[in-house]
């Protein structure tokens, strides 16, 4: 695997975010993927929080700010748009690839919950 296959697993998986794409979560992320923020896994539980973020906030986008990769591993700094009283809240993302799907993540994120949770 290449850097270039990682970082296409990566825009894959926002350009899938802003079109609201909930399918495409079982081509982007691995049967057994599992997600650090969310404490899930599967494809579906991405599905599911995308789908809540989108429900509370049908505006939202996100757009790649930096991204690095090494090896298997990439790291992203996002910036989300369409999220009204909060600017643009940032995202810091990593995760692995595993043969060009998304098998692990770790986030953080400055977006302020007071709306419902969006982790399960």
């Amino acid at each position: 695997m290449t850097d270039d296959d990682v970082r296409a697993a990566a825009e894959r998986m926002y350009a899938a975010f802003n079109a609201q794409d909930y399918a495409a979560t079982t081509e982007i992320f691995t049967a057994d993927f599992y997600s650090h923020p969310l404490d899930a896994t599967g494809p579906d539980s991405v599905a599911q929080a995308w789908r809540r973020l989108h429900e509370s906030f049908p505006d939202v986008h996100v757009m790649v700010e930096d991204m690095v990769v090494e090896g298997d591993t990439a790291a992203v700094r996002t910036s989300m748009r369409g999220i009204p009283g909060q600017g643009s809240p940032t995202m810091l993302e990593m995760f692995r690839v595993r043969d060009g799907r998304i098998a692990e993540l770790w986030g953080l994120s400055s977006l302020q919950r007071t709306t419902p949770s969006f982790s399960r």
